[in-house]
């Protein structure tokens, strides 16, 4: 069984997330949502609780999809799980430089760590975590944006 780790904040996951891993699904046999601890991020939202609603969330993926939280280096975490394969969506330019340097970085600790950047689909290629939690707390209408239990747990 081939895995893929698909890490990140998911602060929150969004649409964009669940596309590349459908997509993921289609080339590995299991993706695991690598949900980590940002310093500069500063998730607002606890890593248990982020734990929670992205299980919630891809639960009818049922044992391809598994959500793990992890506050250590990836390279320690990819080794942990056995795990080779990274994936990472690419929107633009700008996370292509972001995702290229972490690539390098880590392949340097871990040199047989493989990356697999795919280009997020059109349709969900402007979705950001970021803007999600500002429409959220300005009031806005998220709902295109994210998953129902997402949308039920940011929008009060």
């Amino acid at each position: 069984m081939i895995s893929v780790a698909y890490p990140g904040t998911f602060n929150p996951i969004t649409n964009g997330h669940t596309d590349l891993i459908e997509r993921a699904l289609g080339i590995f046999d299991r993706v695991v949502l690598a949900i980590g601890t940002s310093h500069s991020k500063h998730p607002e939202t606890e890593l248990a609780e982020r734990i929670a609603l992205c299980s919630r969330v891809l639960e009818g993926y049922g044992d391809r999809v598994s959500v793990e939280g992890f506050n250590t280096l990836l390279v320690d975490f990819l080794a942990k799980h056995e795990i080779r394969f990274v994936l990472r969506g690419i929107r633009d330019l700008q996370d292509f430089e972001y995702e290229f340097q972490m690539c390098e970085m880590n392949k340097a600790l871990a040199p047989h760590i493989e990356y697999l950047f795919l280009p997020t689909s059109k349709n969900v290629s402007f979705i950001s975590s970021t803007l999600v939690r500002e429409i959220a707390s300005f009031g806005g209408d998220i709902r295109p944006f994210v998953h129902p239990a997402v949308a039920e747990a940011l929008m009060w």
